[in-house]
This record gives structure tokens, sequence and C-alpha cells, in this order.
């Protein structure tokens, strides 16, 4: 295992220790960082993180469900503690998922799966995989997009075009080391994956995390999001899904999660974020907790087994087709 990344040590983005630690072997023989918080037995919830980030992404998140729920959350391949390896690509990111699901999932057990960024591109790569539609009742994506998020990505102030294209593809996949986290580092960070009026304590949390991703993941899978096409793939995620923006989001702007919600076949519910960026988790930890328990008592309920082999019923309402609504949340919600 590699070291523990750098991350604030105190404060809501501060990592809670885990009630377990586990290394997962994906199918081609990658290892993986998997962290398991709250009691046994309670209902599961899996957390992908996104590009340059680690589980300590979702501290807010882990300490507001560890109590009730068992949260379970995993280092991406090159990310985190989970080593570097030679495959990337999205079959390796839904094989890494499918590893994590059956390795601390029970069989038949239900979980509500939360990915954000490319943890969500993540779900959709899985979306016709055998153990994922075993196992996820219901999934919340945030911040995401399923193709051309380069083309698409407004970090550069410039008009759309193969001149903007090229630039923010070498902008953000650059080899550079990005250094220690300086204020300039903050500004630089802020501005392009978070909102105006996000506070100091949530900026730093979120440079700690990106600046501790090894440069070598992060022009690796910058290549991947580069060429990135699941459009086919969302339309298979048939459970119920919701979807999270925020208005400010640079690096998948909102017209993304609209594509989305045009696409995905079982549809519960569109969140625009009004002035958050990119970092949804962290900029509005509330809201985002919210919609994960909202989906767990809605589609995995209070009791995830029937026995002890840990088999639940799909409930009904995950059967019924869903009208999308759009939700407008005011800052500070």
């Amino acid at each position: 295992m590699s070291r523990r990344p750098a991350h604030v040590t105190s404060g809501p983005y501060a990592p809670p220790v885990p009630a377990r630690e586990l290394s997962v072997v994906s199918a081609d023989g990658a290892r993986l960082h998997v962290e398991v918080h709250g009691p046994d037995g309670a209902p599961a919830v899996v957390l992908a993180h996104g590009w340059t980030c680690s589980t300590a992404f979702w501290a807010a998140q882990i300490h507001a469900l560890a109590d009730d729920h068992r949260v379970i959350a995993y280092d991406q391949r090159g990310h985190g503690r989970s080593p570097a390896s030679t495959a990337c690509g999205t079959d390796a990111l839904a094989d890494d998922l499918e590893a994590v699901l059956l390795a601390t999932l029970a069989p038949g057990e239900k979980a509500v799966v939360a990915g954000h960024s490319m943890g969500g591109m993540t779900v959709m790569a899985a979306s016709a995989r055998p153990a994922f539609r075993a196992h996820a009742a219901a999934v919340l994506l945030c911040s995401t997009g399923s193709s051309r998020l380069v083309a698409e990505s407004t970090v550069l102030p410039l008009r759309p075009g193969r001149l903007r294209t090229w630039l923010t593809r070498h902008v953000l996949g650059s080899r550079a080391p990005l250094g220690p986290v300086t204020p300039a580092a903050l500004r630089i960070l802020k501005y392009a994956t978070m909102g105006a009026g996000s506070s100091p304590h949530m900026v730093e949390a979120c440079a700690r995390i990106v600046h501790a991703c090894p440069r070598g993941a992060r022009h690796a899978w910058s290549q991947v999001l580069y060429v990135l096409d699941l459009d086919d793939a969302v339309r298979e995620l048939d459970v119920p899904t919701a979807v999270v923006v925020g208005t400010a989001d640079r690096l998948t702007p909102p017209r993304h999660a609209r594509s989305l919600v045009a696409a995905l076949p079982r549809c519960v519910g569109l969140t625009e974020l009004p002035g958050m960026g990119h970092m949804t988790p962290v900029e509005a930890p509330e809201l985002v907790t919210a919609r994960i328990r909202e989906l767990v008592a809605t589609y995995v309920g209070p009791h995830t087994a029937e026995g002890p082999a840990g088999v639940s019923a799909t409930p009904p309402a995950a059967r019924t087709a869903h009208t999308p609504q759009t939700a407008q949340i005011k800052e500070g919600a």
C-alpha cells in the first residue's frame, strides 16, 4: 500500500477513521484501498470519488452517514492509497467498482451507489455489469457527464471551439507537479473547480486532496476523460438515479447533467445548486448527504437483509416510472 495521502486533519472535512480497511483485488490484479465505516447490518452506501481525489473527498458524507449506515468508500486506481496501474480506461473503472461491490456486500445485498465526477462515470461504465445490477438499488450522480468533457469545459474563458478544446486538454492533462498548497494554488483551484462563494476551509480541503494525487495518475486519467464516451452506458443505467450539479460548474457544466436526465431510463430528479461549482459534495455537503439518505430510505430501507444471506427486495417505487423534476436550491441550503 502507498502512504496515506495528505488531507486536512480537523473540521468537517477531516476523514474519519474507518471501522475496517480492505485491499480488494480487481479483475486485472490491481489492488484497491477500501474503507468501511459504520455498523455491520446497516443500510449500505458505496462512494466512488472523482479524478485526482481520494476517499478523503467524501469525509463530510461519511461523518454524517456512518452512525446509521454502512459506508463503503474506495480509492480509484492510482489515487489515494490504491497503487497505480498500467490499465486506465472505463473498463478498468467498471472492473474496480464490481470488485468493491462483490468484496463488501453480501450476495443479493442492495446499496445506494454515489459517484462524483469520474466516480459518476465509473457508475455509468458499470451500468450493464452483472455485479452492479445485482447490488445497486439506486444511484446518485454528482457533477458528472458522459461525453465531450473537454470540449464543453469552461475552465478556460474562451469561445467554444478547437482552440479552447486543445488548450483545455493540455492544461488539465499537464504532467507538471502541482507543488505545495500555496495561496496562489488555492485561488487557481477555487476558480477552476469551485463556486465563488466557497469558504476557505472548503477550498483548502479540496486543494490538499487534489495536490496529493500523483501527477502520473492525474495525467493518465485525464487522457481517458478526453476520449470518454459513455452515452450508450447511460441508457443502460436502469436503476432509480438522482442527479446533482452546480450551476457554476466549469468542469462538467449543467448541460451535462441535463443530458443525463434526458437519457436516464429512471431519473428521479435533477438538483441544480445556484452558484456552486464542481465539488458539490464539499460545497453542499448537507444537500448531497440528504439526497443519499432519501435514496436509501426509498429504495433500500432501514433493513437491507432478509435472513443471513443479506438478500433484499427492490421496493415497488423502484419499479415505477418517475417524471424528473428540477429543484433549484438556494446557496447554503
